[in-house]
């Protein structure tokens, strides 16, 4: 069966079958949708994925944490072939669907925003649903501006792309929104030299104050929008400590703070979603804007907020075709009867200890192994020069990314530096496929590093 298999390289990668595959690729897609894997999919089950021509690679990608409950778990394969025995879609403007109303119905039950009544709604991906949280957050509070955070990813639509802090992903795309303000995220690691870490909480919170003297005055502010565990900035969780400081000072100033779980919710980090941490240490957003994991694959995303903040958007204003189709919504339906059912939070915060005790080993063991991080199943390694000078190590990272894909394992790289390895497996790999993935990675460090 293939969802239990072990990684096995039969041929040269790419094989025969992918490289054919391969080529037709370059031939008609934009180059800039770049891919540098050689894997062309044949089918997936769980954790595994078996390519064109036999060969079997462990996914410690995930989609890029879209897959949570795995490639083709078959409830959700049978709950979406079922809804399609149906209808496939009815816009929501313009006929009412029970699959759409039962998911907000879910979602409001589970999401901890702010507020008794809540309402949530449903868009296509995760970049529409942070566009989306922030129309919500200037309707509510009637001003022009938003806060971001260095390191932090939102997507690619303009707004988005404005809001993203490496600009990589925005190369001539300008001129830009205005009213994006940018503050700096608390990366421990890299806080400044010499700096005990207590301090280093005191010393950003300054640095984000300093944005309403800098950028826009705090009466201007709509929204602050936060990852509880930045994904593309390189899996770097925001202390506790601070968003506690940084709610309170939201509440001063009648500033909304928006959670973006696109990457970091479902059962990720331990919790059905990261912001749980928050609302157990005292805080909680007023808006969530989360996709990725909520469909195990079929596109979605959701937006929640509380019934006041929902309520004050002009009739309009949100909204869109395929937002809420009803085949997602059968799939998320079912991906969320799983994970609670199957206790798959749980399942994440199990593989985290795993994965973080082996990586504290290397940590130990490694002199280019800088930094280990997260949250659940949602964890980073930090690649260095050496840890004395903390030298981002971008091409050993990338080495280590090609020598695993060569033996099997498919892992992604991450960082504002681009030296970070992500940990996004499935959480219903088995415990056999995790060792065999921690021996492939091990080894991997090992070959690169020359250690």
């Amino acid at each position: 069966m293939l969802r239990d298999a072990l990684p096995e390289i039969h041929t040269k990668l790419p094989g025969p079958k992918s490289a054919a595959v391969i080529a037709r690729r370059e031939a008609v897609v934009p180059s800039a949708i770049h891919c540098g894997y050689p894997v062309v999919m044949k089918r997936a089950e769980g954790a595994i994925i078996e390519d064109l021509d036999g060969n079997h690679f462990l996914d410690w990608i995930g989609g890029v944490g879209v897959l949570n409950i795995g490639h083709c778990h078959p409830e959700v394969v049978a709950a979406v072939k079922e809804q399609a025995d149906k209808y496939f879609h009815g816009m929501f403007n313009v006929v009412t669907h029970e699959g759409y109303v039962s998911l907000a119905e879910k979602l409001c039950e589970i999401a901890p925003v702010r507020g008794a009544k809540k309402r949530a709604y449903f868009t296509n991906s995760g970049a529409e649903a942070d566009e989306n949280a922030v129309k919500i957050a200037k309707a509510f509070t009637k001003r022009p501006n938003i806060i971001v955070f260095s390191g932090a990813f939102h997507g690619r639509t303009l707004l988005t792309m404005s809001m993203t802090s490496k600009k990589a992903y925005a190369v001539g795309m300008g001129p830009f929104p205005d009213g994006v303000y940018r503050a700096e995220f608390p990366y421990l690691y890299r806080r400044p030299t010499g700096m005990p870490e207590e301090a280093a909480i005191d010393y950003y919170v300054e640095k984000f104050q300093e944005v309403f003297e800098n950028a826009s005055p705090a009466a201007y502010v709509a929204a602050v929008v936060v990852e509880p565990l930045q994904g593309e900035g390189g899996f770097i969780p925001a202390p506790l400590p601070w968003i506690k400081v940084i709610r309170k000072i939201c509440d001063e100033h009648g500033i909304l703070l928006i959670a973006d779980e696109v990457q970091s919710g479902f059962c990720r980090t331990g919790r059905m979603f990261a912001s749980e941490y928050w609302k157990e240490a005292g805080v909680e957003p007023d808006i969530i804007a989360t996709a990725k994991s909520i469909a195990a694959g079929v596109p979605l995303s959701a937006i929640v907020a509380r019934d006041e903040i929902m309520e004050s958007v002009p009739g309009g204003v949100i909204g869109g075709t395929f937002g809420g189709n009803a085949l997602a919504c059968a799939a998320s339906l079912k991906t969320i009867e799983i994970m609670e059912r199957d206790h798959l939070a749980d399942r994440s915060l199990a593989i985290g200890e795993k994965v973080m005790a082996r990586y504290k080993e290397w940590l130990a063991k490694y002199d280019c192994v800088g930094d280990v991080r997260g949250l659940g199943g949602m964890i980073g390694i930090e690649f260095v020069e050496d840890k004395a000078s903390k030298k981002p190590a971008k091409a050993l990272t990338g080495a280590i990314i090609a020598e695993c894909a060569a033996n099997g394992l498919l892992v992604e790289g991450a960082g504002i530096y681009g030296n970070v390895i992500r940990f996004l497996a499935p959480l219903v790999i088995t415990d056999e496929q995790l060792e065999a993935g921690l021996n492939i990675f091990e080894r991997a460090i090992k070959t690169c590093a020359k250690v």
